[in-house]
């Protein structure tokens, strides 16, 4: 299973990295970081953009979701039914959350991996392909004055405020729409501020090439969001114009 986990992510990300560093950045391993971290998210665009659309519907229907729970609060089968009517009708699939759970979560260990580890001897003899030349040398300063193979608080308060501001933005998309936060919403406006505490405790011992990855990652998050939430504006809008005329 581990050989599988290496040579169908770990090794392809490590290469892609290498050739970012050796041919794309000039040999700054913080740029190549940022280039390869950029373009793994834009891959998983899609997947967010279904995720974000699916959660909306999700909340437009929880209304009839618990008539149906109080109409057949006495007939399970026939509750789940009814349950499956509805998500068909909406286009939901309320296991999409766990979907996208199961398909970042490797992905995320895989980033993890190759950027904890870095560009080394030993990391090159692991995994580099055979037809790519090893770089003769690998510089972990990034931008002339952060290492990367060591912690470094501006990336640390850098990686923590940006992990908020993208916590706080999720929130205020839910806030705009005016109606009842879930249990489940509710824990996330408590993770606004935990999440970016966890990472300021793990950054503390953690190089600043995964504090890089984190800021990386949740600035384009900040942008991608925004952009989503232009989108999903815009089919709320026209789902409640259709109920309307309905």
């Amino acid at each position: 299973m581990s050989n599988l986990f290496r040579l169908i992510l770990t090794q392809p990300m490590f290469n892609a990295l290498v050739v970012l560093y050796s041919y794309v950045t000039f040999e700054d391993l913080g740029l190549a970081i940022i280039i390869l971290t950029i373009l793994i998210r834009v891959i998983l665009y899609p997947l967010f953009y279904k995720g974000l659309r699916n959660q909306m519907l999700m909340q437009r229907v929880q209304p009839e979701m618990k008539e149906l729970q109080v109409k057949y609060k006495n007939d399970k089968e026939k509750q789940a039914q009814e349950m499956l009517q509805l998500w068909k009708k909406y286009d939901v699939n309320p296991f999409m959350g766990f979907l996208m759970l199961l398909v970042q979560l490797p992905i995320i260990f895989a980033i993890f991996h190759v950027f904890r580890s870095g560009i080394t001897n030993e990391t090159l003899g692991a995994h580099l392909y055979s037809f790519l030349p090893a770089p003769e040398t690998v510089n972990t300063i990034s931008l002339g004055f952060i290492d990367l193979s060591q912690p470094n608080m501006i990336i640390l308060v850098l990686a923590v405020v940006a992990s908020y501001l993208q916590s706080k933005l999720a929130i205020a998309r839910r806030k705009d729409e005016n109606r009842e936060l879930t249990k489940a919403e509710k824990t996330s406006q408590k993770m606004v501020f935990i999440a970016p505490a966890i990472i300021a405790i793990f950054l503390l011992n953690l190089s600043a090439a995964i504090g890089l990855y984190i800021l990386t990652t949740s600035v384009f998050s900040i942008f991608q969001q925004v952009i989503i939430n232009k989108k999903l504006e815009t089919e709320r809008v026209a789902l409640n114009a259709t109920t309307k005329l309905a």
